[in-house]
């Protein structure tokens, strides 16, 4: 059960995301024009050309630590539920790679990020996209009617990630597919990095150990897990020392031939 205490501290932290993200949107959608136009701190996580044909709002609003639209081998015709879907760059890819049979929903919690995302789905003339407002932690969508769940390094800024791998599981076909990209720990933060907010809604204080992030994947009941990554940048320096990056693909039990 919430203390009322550890309630407070999450709508702290929720707060301290949305405003750090609504920054992050509110740059991207300001910005003039190509020649000026800022590279996102997330565009080298993509092969070359990937997000020529995206609208440069989108990619500069990218904040992401991986790709995991390139990891989740989509197909044609699938649905696929993008969590924390920013300016809608990973999302755009991945309804490229379904079709216009396919389907792609883009849940963030940041307001200014999901009018940007809108204005660049009209923008792109793309139909089988469509962004909501909501949380992660509660997901506004149709039990067992997702294919493929991507997200790119937000399920660390949960403060209920037990809650995410569970609507994850319930959104899911059986059969269904997770494909994340996050930062995970594998050292000892300071404690005044772990107890600031903003440290928290830039991707470091909110992570949690490797093996304990892996095992709340398996307490919601998936299992095929496999894993990528998990070693820090090589020139990180001082406490950035215990913070890296992984690719996590895991399978919702139950389909024929498939992880009974």
């Amino acid at each position: 059960m919430t203390t009322s205490k550890e309630a407070a501290e999450s709508r702290k932290i929720k707060l301290a995301v949305v405003e750090q993200y609504s920054a992050v949107a509110q740059r991207a959608a300001s910005c003039c024009g190509p020649s000026e136009f800022p590279e996102s701190r997330a565009a080298k996580n993509y092969a070359d050309g990937a997000l020529s044909e995206l609208p440069e709002n989108s990619v500069a609003a990218a904040a992401g630590c991986g790709n995991p639209v390139a990891l989740a081998s989509l197909k044609k015709g699938e649905t696929v539920l993008d969590l924390g879907s920013g300016g809608g760059a990973d999302a755009f890819l991945a309804a490229k790679a379904v079709g216009p049979e396919g389907r792609v929903i883009g849940i963030d919690m940041t307001p200014d990020m999901v009018l940007l995302a809108r204005e660049s789905a009209a923008k792109l003339g793309q139909e089988n996209v469509e962004f909501r407002l909501a949380e992660i932690e509660a997901l506004p969508v149709e039990s067992g009617s997702v294919d493929v769940i991507i997200s790119n390094c937000v399920i660390n800024l949960s403060t209920d990630k037990d809650a995410v791998f569970r609507e994850a599981m319930r959104v899911l076909r059986p059969g269904g597919r997770v494909m994340v990209s996050d930062i995970v720990l594998v050292g000892d933060l300071p404690q005044e990095v772990a107890d600031d907010p903003e440290s928290w809604a830039a991707c470091v204080s909110g992570a949690l150990p490797k093996d304990e992030y892996l095992s709340k994947i398996e307490g919601a009941g998936f299992n095929g897990i496999e894993v990528e990554g998990g070693t820090p940048r090589p020139d990180a320096e001082g406490w950035r020392q215990a913070i890296a990056t992984i690719n996590v693909r895991a399978t919702k039990p139950g389909a024929e031939g498939c992880c009974a």
